[in-house]
């Protein structure tokens, strides 16, 4: 038995009363029966006969929603809960893409029926509040159980390509098998192109979830490879054969260590989506640059300037995922100067140098990808409690007040009308070359940069 709030069993027997049948499904259903939580509720609604009376019985409740014509989603926020009431369907395939279906609304459907378009045992899992009853009609709990990922109905898998990275974020976030079904399913889908005829948004939805929802993402992009997925997001695909030093990288391959790293930014995600989103996603990123700068000299593996090159790569392969400019502007500094948090602190660098770099990079950003990238590797003796780059820098840059964004400019084009100057496309040059000398720190007051403004100008 799931055990509900009133408030919500309210709004149930209220239903019931007017002769629907609700019967709970999905992520809040499968969730029941593992440590995770939601409160997103997907209702099923048995017996309705018109969405009119559906919408007459539930306004009461609050503010509706209607989604999807063809079959008539209602969204509510109530108790706490979004909700979303829907009849069952069935579906079948009428064209290319995820999108691709017809959708028949059959309110008489049996569940078992009506779970079959489901894509995975775990996700086709009902509870009858009324009745208190757990329906399973394909063993989901089973398979949660035995920490197995199987589908529904291999016929209709297949049928959208969006269950191949469902199934990876899946995997990652329940820390589950793919059973040898899927497996297979999903490596004949990708061959076949399955992932071409996602919309960059669908995609960029999936790797969300795999990167903000996993506790170990590197499960789902481990999978992913098994699959033979990586292709599809090359060039994530050399970094499995791209060799790194053993003496600093004992695990081996870029890939290897890019999975350990990723793990490690999950341990230390904030809450907040776009800041977690950019960390991960530069974690994954951070070495792309390294299958085309790798060399070896002396017989010592090196990747020269990976940052930088890693930087245009990175670039494509962005906005191949996402339209959201401001995400990969922030993505884009964190990879080229990945590297600069253990250059500086081992080159003693100065404040002005630190200053410099704030220009360029959030550092508080910046420590953080660098603290996952120094932890993601295996270490020959006991892994180092701390970071001493990260935390010599933190300092550093706390106590200059540049941790989250750069200094403010001390000289401004006040200044220079104030000393008699007529604003003109001059006023650019002067000005940079004055907070260049601030950054420099040939001046630290504003007293200080009005002298340095007389004295060069």
């Amino acid at each position: 038995m799931i055990t509900l709030p009133s408030s919500l069993m309210h709004l149930i027997e209220h239903l019931s009363h007017h002769g629907i049948k609700p019967i709970l499904v999905g992520g809040f259903v499968r969730d029941s029966f593992t440590p995770h939580d939601t409160h997103d509720i997907d209702i099923e609604l048995y017996g309705v006969t018109s969405l009119e009376t559906l919408e007459a019985l539930l306004r009461p409740f609050g503010k509706l929603g209607l989604y999807g014509k063809s079959f008539g989603v209602f969204k509510l926020s109530y108790a706490g809960y979004s909700i979303d009431f829907a009849p069952p369907r069935s579906e079948s395939k009428s064209g290319a893409g995820h999108k691709g279906f017809e959708t028949l609304w059959l309110s008489s459907l049996d569940f078992a029926t009506a779970a079959r378009r489901r894509d995975f045992t775990i996700n086709a899992i009902g509870y009858d509040p009324i009745e208190k009853k757990i329906l399973d009609p394909y063993h989901g709990i089973e398979d949660l159980e035995a920490k197995r990922l199987a589908c529904v109905d291999p016929l209709t898998f297949i049928d959208d390509p969006l269950r191949v990275l469902r199934a990876i974020q899946f995997a990652a976030r329940f820390e589950l098998t793919c059973d040898n079904t899927l497996l297979a399913l999903c490596r004949d889908m990708i061959a076949k192109g399955a992932l071409s005829e996602l919309p960059k948004e669908r995609i960029f939805e999936e790797l969300k979830k795999l990167l903000l929802l996993s506790e170990f993402p590197s499960i789902g992009m481990a999978l992913l490879r098994e699959m033979g997925g990586l292709s599809f997001f090359t060039p994530l695909d050399k970094l499995e054969t791209t060799p790194q030093e053993s003496s600093s990288h004992p695990e081996g391959s870029v890939w290897n260590h890019t999975l350990i790293a990723l793990d490690t930014m999950a341990s230390m995600r904030r809450g907040k989506w776009r800041d977690d989103m950019v960390l991960m996603l530069a974690t994954l990123l951070h070495d792309i640059g390294k299958p085309d700068t790798t060399v070896t000299v002396d017989g010592i593996l090196n990747a020269p300037k990976h940052g930088e090159r890693g930087f245009e790569i990175a670039r494509h392969w962005l906005e191949q995922i996402t339209e959201d400019k401001d995400l990969i502007e922030r993505i884009l500094p964190l990879i080229r100067y990945h590297g600069w948090p253990r250059k500086l602190y081992r080159s003693h660098a100065r404040d002005s140098e630190i200053l410099h770099l704030s220009t360029r990079v959030c550092l508080h950003d910046l420590i953080a990808l660098a603290k996952a990238d120094f932890f993601g590797r295996q270490f020959n003796v006991s892994s180092p409690e701390v970071f001493e780059a990260g935390e010599w820098l933190y300092e550093r840059a706390a106590s200059l007040e540049v941790l989250f964004e750069p200094p403010p400019p001390l000289v401004q084009g006040r200044d220079l009308i104030a000393l008699g100057l007529t604003p003109s496309e001059s006023f650019k040059v002067i000005l940079e070359k004055a907070y260049n000398a601030q950054l420099d720190q040939q001046f630290t007051t504003y007293e200080e940069g009005r002298k340095w403004l007389v004295t060069h100008l």
